[in-house]
């Protein structure tokens, strides 16, 4: 199985409502986070690739659009948790690009969550 990813970053604020008071979570904030895009696939195109990094452009002006220095609880139908985040970003992706196999969102250097369909 050949594997690739590709790395996009933005930056934008949230806040998870259904936190207990008092919790760090439940205030505006905001992080730098980072998407890992993989796909996998058992075999090579013809010119020797999973996938063209190029074809992921859709991915980069979604992120660059709609995510980039926004608000994400405005942004997502569900709480914009890491979590929901990847798979919401999977699901949105997932039939244009059949290999994708997996995103993956970083809130900080130390936290990541993945979503595989």
């Amino acid at each position: 199985m050949y594997k690739i990813s590709k790395e996009f970053h933005f930056s934008a604020s949230h806040q998870l409502h259904q936190m207990p008071e008092g919790h760090p979570c439940k205030r505006l904030h905001g992080h730098n986070y980072i998407i890992v895009a993989t796909l996998e696939s058992p075999v090579l195109d013809k010119f020797g690739f999973v996938l063209d990094y190029h074809e992921l452009d859709p991915i980069k002006k979604y992120i660059d659009n709609e995510l980039d220095h926004r608000h994400l609880n405005d942004i997502f139908p569900v709480p914009p948790t890491a979590e929901y985040m990847s798979e919401f970003l999977y699901e949105k992706f997932k039939k244009d690009i059949p290999q994708l196999k997996s995103i993956s969102v970083s809130e900080t250097p130390k936290t990541n969550a993945t979503y595989e369909g």
